[in-house]
């Protein structure tokens, strides 16, 4: 009785644990279960070809003329910018391509429920994710794994436990940002800054009349 009290209280204890889920510091990293390399878009880059410099400090030359057909280009190629890329076995073509930096930012829809607010999602370097104008819903990390987006949230009152989801890329501009996974399809455009109005009131120019008795 004592050895399957043991047994029942260390599975108990297993199930409740919190497990943190990796997510792209920076570094390729994880590489036994995740291909994907990250790295800078190099100023060689060409139409059907990129020129990736790797975070280990190589460089490849990588074909995407395949990745193009299939649309699996997201956020475009610019010199400098951080990428993602999922090659193929050889590492000689790329089966997709992510651009991070263009993928960084706040991105918002209208509100779901009464369409009155923009509500959405920050995305941050270093693997960060917050919620923008959402109390319910609490991002906290999002990665690529294998061409994928991945997010970690937690719903208010569910007593912190993390959900993952996974999503398929469909678009990614300077403005737009669309993703799928089997249900559904989220449609962001990215926030614009709010206008501001001063209190600054503008006076009449003055004149000689002005100052004649």
């Amino acid at each position: 009785m004592l050895l399957v009290a043991i047994a029942v209280l260390t599975i108990s204890s297993c199930g409740n644990s919190t497990q943190k889920v990796p997510f792209d510091s920076g570094d390729s990293v994880n590489q036994m279960v995740d291909s994907t390399l990250y790295g800078i878009c190099g100023e060689a880059t060409s139409m059907n070809v990129l020129q990736l410099i790797i975070d280990t400090g190589d460089t490849l030359m990588l074909d995407i003329s395949h990745a193009k057909e299939k649309e699996q280009v997201f956020g475009g190629l610019q010199a400098g910018d951080r990428m993602a890329v999922l090659p193929n076995d050889d590492k000689t073509a790329a089966v997709t391509v992510i651009n991070q930096t263009a993928l960084l930012g706040d991105w918002v829809m209208p509100n779901p429920l009464d369409g009155s607010d923009e509500v959405g999602i920050r995305i941050k370097e270093g693997g960060v994710a917050e919620s923008i104008e959402q109390s319910s819903i609490i991002y906290r990390t999002w990665r690529l794994v294998k061409g994928r987006l991945e997010i970690v949230l937690v719903r208010d009152g569910a007593n912190d436990m993390e959900e993952v989801y996974t999503y398929d890329l469909q678009k990614l501009t300077t403005d737009s940002l669309v993703y799928k996974d089997s249900e559904e399809t989220y449609e962001y455009g990215r926030q614009k800054p709010k206008e501001t109005y001063g209190d600054e009131v503008k006076l009449e120019d003055t004149s000689l009349d002005d100052f004649r008795m």
